[in-house]
């Protein structure tokens, strides 16, 4: 990421940039502004797909503790804090994705878990597994 952004931060720059008098003497004023901008969307954009591949590695988890346990078991199992507590879990919980009633949209897309919701429709449909 950081290796990209100065590339094309390089790039932009000398397109951007004067003369070529001005390139010799090193990179240009634009050339930070550049490199930092682009190192919070690459950064942004890693992050998205990071999220991606934890959600699809508790979905397999899932599916593991289904194998092991008995899909009726595991889905028992994602079930019962809801039904012990009766309310959901507290807006501290809710920052890290877990909670079940998560808004949709962007917020969605930088979840680390699946909604308990989700996960327990997967294991009933046989997804995953």
């Amino acid at each position: 990421m950081i290796f990209l952004s100065r590339v094309l931060g390089t790039l932009l720059d000398s397109a951007l940039g004067g003369s070529r008098e001005e390139q010799k003497r090193g990179p240009g004023p634009f050339y930070f502004v550049i490199v930092v901008v682009l190192q919070v969307v690459l950064g942004l954009l890693a992050n998205l797909i990071v999220m991606w591949f934890s959600r699809q590695r508790e979905f397999r988890a899932d599916a593991g503790g289904a194998r092991l346990s008995g899909a009726t078991n595991m889905i028992a199992t994602l079930e019962r804090p809801n039904a012990e507590h009766g309310h959901s879990l507290p807006g501290q919980m809710a920052a890290f994705g877990i909670a079940g009633d998560v808004a949709q949209g962007l917020r969605r897309l930088f979840m680390s878990h699946p909604p308990i919701a989700e996960r327990i429709a997967a294991l009933r449909a046989g997804r995953y597994a």
